[in-house]
Parts: structure tokens; C-alpha cells; sequence
């Protein structure tokens, strides 16, 4: 049986600014940028999308709220674990970043700092404290 492909899509404001700004932090170039849509490959089988507030509110026509209304406040968080967050942690700031939580250690045993994109979706940046935590997340 084929394994499920998955993609996470942000609605933001200002589809160019963000695909900069995310550009920036994963250090990689979109794999696809069209008006609509922008989408990373993260990794075999999960993408990250950033779509047009407006354009999805086309979509879901008056059966929610416009997702402008909720620009700011949490409502979800990726949750990015590499060996070095504090370089990517800085990126962000220096891409327009707002800092939540400076890179520090959790006791759930990761370093883990938080910023808010321009859209307020919270990013966290994360390494282990251990390495054999890091080797664990390796594994599919």
C-alpha cells in the first residue's frame, strides 16, 4: 500500500513576503511558486504549502470565518528539529520575526526557542539535549 503524502498549508496574508521569509529559515528555494500557492518539499511524502488568505476564503465561501480574522493569534506551530537551531532561530529574526521564547532548554529534553512568522503561525526551533534523541528522530 502506498504511503500517504501530507502537506501542511499556512494561509498568509502576503504570499511573496512569506515565501521569502521561508526561503530564509528552511534555506531552500520553493519547489513550486505560482500565483495561489507556494510549496516547499520538506522532505519525501510532506510539504509545506503558503496559500492566499484570500484565496482559500474563495474556497470556503461564508462556511467559516475569514482566515484574516485569526491573523496573529496562535493557532498552530511547526516544529522544526535540527542540530543547529540557533542558526535558522537568528535567520528568522533577521527575515522579520517576531521572538516569542529565546532558545533554551525544555523539559521535555529539547533546546527549543519560538518566534511568530508575519502571520503569527509559532515556529519553534529544537535540538536535543541528547544525541541519542536526535538519532531517534532520524529514523522513519
Amino acid at each position: 500500500m502506498p504511503q500517504p503524502q501530507f502537506e501542511i498549508i499556512l494561509y498568509v496574508a502576503d504570499q511573496q513576503k512569506s515565501r521569502d521569509f521561508y526561503t530564509a529559515i528552511l534555506q531552500q528555494q520553493p519547489d513550486l511558486d505560482v500565483p495561489g500557492m507556494t510549496e516547499f518539499i520538506l522532505q519525501t511524502g510532506l510539504k509545506l504549502g503558503l496559500m492566499p488568505e484570500n484565496g482559500i476564503a474563495k474556497i470556503l465561501g461564508n462556511k467559516t470565518p475569514h482566515p484574516a480574522s485569526g491573523n496573529g493569534i496562535p493557532r498552530c506551530e511547526l516544529y522544526i528539529l535540527s542540530e543547529n537551531p540557533e542558526e535558522t532561530h537568528q535567520i528568522a529574526l533577521m527575515s522579520g520575526a517576531k521572538e516569542i521564547s529565546p532558545i533554551q532548554p525544555r523539559d521535555w529534553g529539547h533546546r527549543v526557542g519560538y518566534v511568530a512568522d508575519f502571520d503569527g503561525h509559532v515556529i519553534a526551533f529544537a535540538s536535543c539535549l541528547d544525541s541519542a534523541c536526535l538519532d531517534s528522530a532520524r529514523q522513519p
